[in-house]
């Protein structure tokens, strides 16, 4: 496409005479309108909504993500970057806009001891592959390595060692990013700090992220995994307390696991990292009293991919996945998920429930809400639709929207990759009194509100005088 015609909204593959049309400025890449890519941006790994854009830019540059955005701002344009499609609820599509797809920005440009420059549509497994064979790795992998940089950077980045190393948003160096206005800025702690703690966290609503320096730290080669079971919820959660409070794992999940007689198991699954000694398995396992013991060593690259596979079959059923995510504080976690648990069965929790805590006071960037308290818990219903039911979506997302509510009035949040019917309400409750600061955040650097709409975030901010 060369051209956008105002009076319509249409883009044009030639510039018409005597019309409305505007001539598109030059591009390194390309925007199509062609069916597949379009069908494409209007879906992701939920399956539940369908926004469906007029045009998909393919950038060949981060320049072309410069000239789409200020053309937008200019033309009342809303604009959204998908990656790897891997939202739940519509967050990363643009309903008549334009999708940039980043998986044409997807360079590694550099690997150092301690940190590497990575472009935004970069998967975690391609880095984690490079940065082993240099002995480093990052601090904090989500489970499943198939996210690109830039979509775990807008959410945060949560995983089992994060009870060490808080989010992969607090292990970002710097950014390169693309203002809401149109202005290509590298930030840091040191430099633009007020965009680049918008941005870490900031569900795409400040900027583009097209660039990122993460930090790296040296990486095990072995992982000695132990899948330790215990008798009911509490028993779980008291010996990941104490797992918690003494550190000895590095890596430090739980889970509900389904039952043959259609129940759940509690297992807590800690990883202990090495390289050439193993670690002491009476040491690992005293004062936390598993009555079910599995021990197992694997490569530590195999233990960080070991999900990839399973989750890459999962998304070629294409089935609806209302999943939630909450946050929940340490004092209220025993008893909501006890009361959970008299109504959830393995099915409404799409299989694997996950239930592991993690520090508060590790996790530094302010868009991302965690309750107060030193320790929350993550529970994770990862819930698949299987057969494809819309009516039963629709039961299992007010299933959502009750047990958010029930978190919410015990002091808990959400980790945002749901699928929840919130408001701009909503949201000003999610950010608290943080919420000032966001809005001011909005106004600044996206003044035109052309940034992600998906999310639903904010009021429908006034477009461009004299577009539709």
């Amino acid at each position: 496409m060369v051209a956008f015609d105002p009076a319509d909204s249409r883009w044009l593959s030639s510039l018409p005479e005597n019309s409305t049309a505007i001539q598109l400025p030059h591009l390194d890449g390309e925007l199509v309108i062609d069916e597949d890519a379009l069908t494409e941006a209007a879906t992701d790994y939920g399956h539940l909504v369908h926004r469906r854009p007029r045009a998909v830019l393919r950038p060949g540059s981060v320049a072309d993500v410069v000239t789409l955005v200020r053309f937008a701002n200019e033309h009342g344009i809303v604009v959204a970057v998908r990656g790897q499609g891997h939202s739940t609820f519509g967050q990363a599509q643009a309903d008549a806009g334009v999708v940039i797809d980043s998986r044409t920005l997807a360079t590694v440009h550099e690997i150092m001891p301690g940190h590497a420059v990575v472009d935004a549509g970069v998967q975690w497994l391609d880095l984690v592959r490079i940065t082993l064979k240099d002995g480093v790795a990052p601090p904090v992998s989500t489970d499943y390595l198939g996210l690109s940089v830039g979509g775990t950077l807008c959410v945060g980045g949560i995983g089992g060692a994060s009870q060490h190393h808080g989010m992969l948003v607090d292990n970002t160096l710097e950014l390169q990013v693309v203002t809401g206005d149109g202005r290509l800025v590298t930030c840091s702690a040191d430099h633009e700090p007020e965009l680049f703690e918008a941005v870490l966290g900031g569900l795409g609503q400040f900027a583009i992220i097209v660039r990122a320096t993460v930090r790296l730290v040296p990486a095990p080669a072995m992982a000695r995994v132990y899948t330790l079971t215990y008798p009911g919820i509490t028993d779980l959660t008291a010996a990941q307390r104490t797992a918690l409070a003494d550190g000895r794992f590095d890596y430090l999940e739980g889970q509900l696991v389904p039952t043959d007689d259609d129940d759940f198991a509690f297992v807590l699954e800690g990883g202990a990292w090495y390289t050439a000694e193993p670690p002491d398995d009476e040491a690992v396992l005293a004062g936390i009293e598993p009555t079910g013991v599995d021990v197992a060593d694997v490569p530590y690259f195999e233990w960080l991919n070991r999900i990839y596979e399973t989750v890459e079959q999962i998304e070629a059923l294409r089935l609806p996945g209302p999943w939630l995510n909450v946050l929940i504080p340490d004092a209220a976690t025993d008893e909501i998920v006890t009361e959970l648990l008299t109504t959830l069965t393995p099915a409404d929790a799409g299989g694997v429930a996950l239930l592991y805590p993690a520090r508060s006071s590790l996790v530094t960037r302010p868009q991302v809400r965690v309750p107060d308290g030193e320790v929350f818990f993550l529970l994770a219903l990862l819930r698949a639709v299987s057969p494809p039911d819309d009516a039963e979506a629709e039961r299992l997302i007010a299933d959502n929207d009750a047990l958010y509510a029930r978190v919410l009035a015990a002091g808990g949040t959400q980790y945002p990759v749901n699928a929840l019917r919130l408001t701009p309400a909503g949201w000003r409750t999610h950010y608290g009194d943080r919420w000032p600061a966001v809005l001011r955040a909005k106004e600044r650097f996206d003044p035109h509100g052309v940034l992600t709409p998906g999310q639903g975030i904010f009021e429908p901010l006034s477009r461009a005088p004299g577009t539709p």
